[in-house]
């Protein structure tokens, strides 16, 4: 199965990664590519856009020019981080329609450092009344 067309857009977040095509669960949608810096430096630099591989390297998608640190936090992801060979790969955990963004899960601590401080801004938490 071919590699999905995604698109760089607006969305609730700012910008966001949205699917030009349907994407069927499980399908490979995007590599998260960027500079592979040691786990020590990426704790040196802080920033949004990195991505640990394992204890001893980490991704530093801060540079426009990678697609994948476009995909958003959702409370409610469609897509799926996962670790091959050390290779983060994207893969979609839902049926997904064209036109629709994509979105995971950044995990606990980046949630706690990062979205709780500000309020989620994903599709499901700004469709729900204010309590």
């Amino acid at each position: 199965m071919k590699q999905p067309q995604v698109r760089v857009g607006k969305s609730s977040a700012g910008l966001g990664l949205f699917a030009e095509e349907d994407i069927k669960k499980g399908q490979f949608i995007i590599e998260y590519t960027g500079e592979k810096i040691t786990t020590a430096e990426a704790q040196k630099r802080g920033g949004k856009y990195l991505f640990e591989i394992n204890s001893k390297w980490t991704l530093d998608g801060k540079d426009r020019k990678y697609t994948a640190r476009y995909l958003n936090y959702s409370c409610d992801p469609n897509c799926e981080p996962r670790n091959v060979s050390g290779k983060i790969k994207i893969y979609a955990i839902k049926n997904i329609l064209a036109g629709t963004e994509l979105t995971y899960d950044y995990g606990e601590e980046y949630v706690n450092e990062f979205i709780k401080p500000f309020g989620c801004r994903c599709e499901k938490c700004s469709l729900e009344p204010i309590q």
